[in-house]
Formats: structure tokens, sequence, C-alpha cells
């Protein structure tokens, strides 16, 4: 029977494996911060929560608040990009200076995440009325999720402590992160996902990269659940974003984004509402770096989240943030579909510190967004798609300017869910008679496959119809 608690963390358990049948956590300068009653642990427990309150913990570090050092760090940073270090064509290790520090390099577990792609949406810049629209793309990851930022600094850690088993619940893009940086820093993975409730194409990864995947008859939330009682009797890592770790690595996010803006922040930060972890994980990098002087002024961080998972719109509404109001989540965008998001308190003290707003979209609004940013030519899966549908509804709300300068949070790639993209352009999404109008009004945004004679003049002649009708968007 596993302790309940990690080991503490000095310099006495630096390469130790075990205390009993528990492996220990490292050693080093950081420290856990309860975010409800303020302890300051040197332990985590292994559901990662405060032994006093119940509440999630998050890392600090004396050092990330350090006066005078902006001025080297951007230095540094920038430098690292010219190396061929391991550490330095990682997109997340390059900024190691505010992380967590693992014993040894060789505990580090790479695919050389993070150094993804800022792009300009010209189309959708133009349409929504805001001058200066981009999207960070973290789909571009290795595994096509924002996940593998988090998943290198957790499993590092994970496996620095001597675990054998990770595990995580899920509904997909964790699964198949967790699964590959389990494979390839040999440990091997559990993964709990809701049965009927995924994309098969994420399942495919976790499958793929060697996970032991059990589908429960239950939803996202009965997984984590059961994930929260399984590491309480048994020697397996959480991988889930309630661990800090996973944060420390999505805050990196915003280091690398920041830099790409040459340091001058944007006036609006939009990012997809699911668990949580990632809005919390981006606002707790947007606050170190105004306290180390890295950027003049804060964003507004802004999270969106499915109608039919809005949990913390309700909270927020109905509660004052005081309490969290949980839903039954239902929604096509898979990776967002969460009804009791774990981050929930972490993601409301970011709002407050940032002055952002929480908004809902519709299933319809999320499609055709999504149908936009695939008209940009780099596509998202549709959890991704709520920012650019929830920058619509804060313009039209006064919340952001059209002078403004925008930044959207795209989280998956296009390929995480292939069938949600065929069932819309062959205008099967939405289909049925309570959403018959609904779906024709977003037939300029379809683009189905034609099935010809082969023949050259059936592809001349289709090819003359385009051209009359020109461009849908």
């Amino acid at each position: 029977m596993p302790s309940s608690t990690t080991s503490d963390r000095g310099s006495e358990n630096r390469g130790s494996e075990n205390r009993g049948s528990q492996p220990s956590l490292p050693g080093a300068a950081y420290r856990f911060h309860c975010i409800g009653c303020g302890s300051i642990l040197s332990a985590a427990a292994h559901d990662f929560r405060c032994a006093e309150c119940g509440n999630l913990l998050e890392i600090t570090d004396p050092a990330w608040k350090s006066p005078g050092v902006a001025t080297h760090l951007k230095s540094l940073w920038r430098e690292r990009r010219l190396s061929n270090s391991s550490l330095d064509l990682s997109g997340v290790w390059r900024f190691r200076e505010l992380l967590p520090a693992p014993d040894s390099e060789q505990h580090v577990i790479t695919l050389r995440e993070g150094n993804t792609p800022l792009y300009e949406l010209p189309r959708s810049s133009r349409s929504s009325g805001v001058s200066r629209l981009f999207a960070k793309h973290q789909g571009m990851n290795p595994t096509g999720s924002f996940k593998d930022a988090g998943m290198t600094v957790a499993a590092t850690f994970a496996r620095q402590a001597g675990y054998r088993w990770v595990a995580c619940a899920s509904t997909g893009n964790t699964s198949a992160s967790m699964a590959a940086y389990a494979a390839r820093g040999g440990m091997r993975s559990l993964v709990l996902v809701p049965e009927g409730k995924i994309s098969w194409s994420k399942l495919s990864q976790a499958l793929d990269y060697g996970a032991l995947t059990c589908q429960l008859r239950t939803d996202f939330d009965g997984c984590l659940r059961l994930l929260q009682e399984l590491v309480r009797r048994a020697p397996v890592y959480q991988l889930n974003s309630i661990n800090p770790f996973r944060l420390e690595g999505q805050k990196t996010l915003a280091f690398e984004l920041l830099e790409q803006l040459d340091w001058q922040p944007p006036d609006h930060i939009i990012v997809p509402g699911g668990n949580l972890g990632n809005s919390s994980a981006i606002g707790k990098a947007l606050l170190e770096m105004r306290d180390l002087s890295l950027i003049p002024s804060l964003p507004k961080l802004s999270v969106i989240q499915a109608e039919g998972a809005n949990a913390l719109v309700r909270t927020l509404r109905e509660a004052g943030g005081k309490h969290l109001v949980s839903v039954q989540a239902e929604t096509r965008a898979t990776a967002i579909r969460i009804g009791n998001p774990a981050s929930w308190q972490k993601a409301v003290n970011v709002l407050l510190a940032t002055g952002g707003a929480c908004e809902e979209v519709s299933e319809v609004e999320i499609a055709q967004a999504k149908a936009e940013i695939g008209a940009e030519g780099i596509g998202c899966e549709p959890a991704s798609a709520v920012t650019l549908a929830g920058l619509r509804k804060l313009l039209r709300q006064g919340f952001v300017k059209n002078a403004e300068t925008v930044v959207l949070v795209l989280t998956g790639s296009l390929l995480k869910d292939p069938d949600f993209t065929m069932e819309f352009h062959r205008g099967e999404l939405l289909s049925g008679a309570d959403n018959e109008l609904v779906s024709r009004s977003l037939n300029r945004f379809r683009h189905p496959p034609l099935v010809l004679d082969a023949t050259l003049d059936a592809v001349i002649q289709t090819l003359e119809q385009a051209e009359k009708a020109g461009p849908s968007l």
C-alpha cells in the first residue's frame, strides 16, 4: 500500500527511488502553494491537493520574482534558439529559468515540443472587424495538441521520481500526449476515457503509443474521480492538469507568444475552456512575466466555453465565482466536454487578475468558426474554434474593441477530429428538423466532395462552375 503523500523534498531525497512502495518526488528550490488556504508545502500528496483544505496546489519559486533579470532572460532565451542542445531544441525547456528544475538533464523527456507558430488571420480579421488578429497554434506540437507542453515537464518529474506507471483521465488529447511521453521515457501508461465520447483519432494515438486504455461507462468527470481514488491506492503517477507540473510546462506558451510579439503584449488573449488548466497556466505565466518586468502590462485573458459545457460561465454568473456550478456536459467539441472542471478556481483567479471575460458559444457558432479558421489554411479541432466564435461575441458586447490586437489560442490540430469536419462539409453535422434552417445557413462555409464521371469534360465543367460562383468565404 503506497503512502498517502510524497516524501519530504530536499537534498537527502535526491536519487532515492522509493519510500515504502511509493517513489519519492525530487528536492529543488520550488515549493507547492495551496490556492485555497495559502499553505506553503515542501511535498505534495499523490492527488496534488492540499492536506489542510483539499484545494489545488501550484508551484512557486522565489527566483521567479527576482528583479533586474528581464534583459538577461530575453537575450538568453533568444540565443538558445541557435543551439542544438536537446533542452534548447524544446520550446518548453528553453525557458527553464522559470520552470521547476529536475535533478539532471538525463531525466528530461522531450519530443521537441513547443516552438509553435503564431499566424496572422487576415480573413477572420476582416470579417470580425478587429484590426490585428493572430492565432497561436498549439496543434503544431508533436502529438497535435497543447498538452505536450505540460506533459514534458510532468512526465520528467514522474520519471525522476522512479514511477513505472503514469495515468490520466482524458477526453482524448491528454491520453495521446501522456502515452507518447511515457513511451519516450520508458514508462507505462494507463488511460481512462469515457466510452463513446472521444474522437477515435485521439484514441488511436494512445493505442499506438502503447497505452493500457480503459473505456469507462461514465463521462470525463467520472473518469477523473476514479483516477483520484486510484492514485491513493497504487503507485501510479497522475498526469492530469491537477498535477501542477503540467501547468508549469503549459505556461511556456505565453513566454513563447510574447517573445514572438517582441515582448509587446496584445490587448487580449482568448482561450478555450474545458478543464481550465490551460487558461490557468497562461494566466500564471502572464503574472510572472509582469513581476519580472518582461512585459509592461497584462493582456486581458478571456475563456470561452461551449454552451453545453459551460460550468465556468455558470459559476461566474450564478455563484459569483464563489463555488463551482457543475453541468452535465454535452458538445461535439469533445476536448472541452467537461462539466466539473478541476481548475475552475485557478481560472476564476486569472480572470480577476487580468480583467478577462468568460463567454459561451453555440454548436452552430463553433462549426462556423472552425470552417473560417480552416479557410485561413491552418485549421483546428472544434474546441479551438470557440475562440473565434467567442471573439465575435466579445466584439458585439464592446468588451473587445475593433482597434485592439487579439491572440486566439488554438489548442488542437484539425486532424484531431476529422469526423466533425467531414460531417460538417457533408451537411450531416446539424441534420434534423430542428436544425434544418440553421444548417442551411452554414452552406456557404461547406465544401463537400463531388462525385463525377471520370472524364475531362466533367472536371472542366465543375471547375468553370466553381470559378463563376467565386470563393465561398
